[in-house]
Formats: C-alpha cells, structure tokens, sequence
C-alpha cells in the first residue's frame, strides 16, 4: 500500500439511539481525519439477536452487508458507550454475528482502534477492556494506542461538533497509529496468499 493514500476505515458505533454521543464522534472524526483516512459509518441496526439455527440457516442481510463491509475496510474504528459497566448488547452481538466461523472470521488480523464514552468521568473504561478480550479472540489486531476514553462526554459537544481540543488531540493520535499500522505493517503468510 502506498503510504501516502488514504485508508478506508469502517466505523461502528455501540449506540443506536438518535443522537447519540457516540455516533456523533464518528462523524466528527471523521471530518478531522478526511485528509488522511476515509471513515465510514456502518448502521448496526437490522442486525437480529445471534441465532445459531439462524447462521446455519443462511445469514441474514443485515450480518452479510456488515461482514462485505469489514472485508472491504482496511481498518475498523469502534465507538461506543458503556452501559451497565459493560459492552453495550447490540455492539456485542453484532461482533458475535462477525466472529463467525470461529478463528477464520472477517475480523482476523483486521487492525482495529477502540474510542470508549460515557457521561460519568471514567470513560466507559470497562467496555473498552471487555471489547479488548472480545477483539483478541477474535483474533483481531488492536491497534497499540493511549486509552481513549472520553468522560464526561455530554459536555464535549456543541451541537455536531466534538469541541475538547485536548481529547481530539489524543483520539486524532490514535487513529494515525492505526493508518500507520496498516500502511507499513506486513501482512501474515495466509492473507498474502488469499
């Protein structure tokens, strides 16, 4: 890959609500980050309550458009809120419904890079560690980067627009980390091949 392009990298949010804090920052970084990367939002909505009958029954559209969507991404970015000291549900199954077939699943060496919120001074800390273990067995790359975790999130926005400089500073720093992960790291054996 030439280190100079820009690289296309899907974003999921762990939060379906109108509005909310999380998509908003996708969207804002993405803004930040347009000359550089090319962050697009991917909608985890029609995405059904994990069914092993279901899976073997034929996927639904809704896993199959986010799996083509992960494929085709150099990088995935995930931000999400921490509900009840843990991942939120929909953002966990929709990484339930993608870990499949188990070790071979389109997240497998797939650079990943974690931005947490929450409303309270922590961050959502306990959903980004609980998403690490998930993401390792998955047999994802998170990408090594300071914690990103904004707290008090609610405070952060006007309007649209994500305003803490010192935050954005930091996530901003993130996500070139990721962009050069991808640009300069080698691919294994298996996926050169394929």
């Amino acid at each position: 890959m030439n280190i100079d392009q820009r690289v296309d990298i899907l974003a999921i949010s762990g939060s379906l609500r109108h509005g909310s804090f999380s998509t908003g920052l996708v969207h804002s970084l993405a803004k930040h980050t347009a000359h550089f990367m090319r962050i697009t939002f991917h909608d985890i909505s029609d995405i059904p309550l994990y069914n092993g009958d279901v899976d073997k029954a034929g996927r639904p559209e809704g896993v199959r458009r986010l799996n083509q969507a992960i494929t085709r991404s150099d990088g995935v970015l995930i931000v999400t809120p921490e509900y009840n000291h843990g991942v939120p549900g929909v953002l966990k199954n929709a990484l339930d419904w993608a870990s499949e077939p188990f070790q071979r699943s389109v997240f497998r060496h797939k650079p990943v890079c974690l931005i947490s919120l929450s409303l309270a001074a922590t961050g959502g800390v306990r959903a980004q560690y609980q998403l690490r273990e998930t993401l390792h067995s998955m047999l994802a790359i998170v990408v090594p980067a300071p914690e990103m975790a904004v707290g008090a999130v609610h405070t952060k926005f006007l309007g649209e627009d994500f305003v803490d400089d010192k935050s954005l500073t930091l996530m901003l720093g993130g996500l070139r980390l990721l962009r050069t992960h991808i640009t300069t790291s080698e691919l294994p054996a298996e996926l050169k091949a394929g």
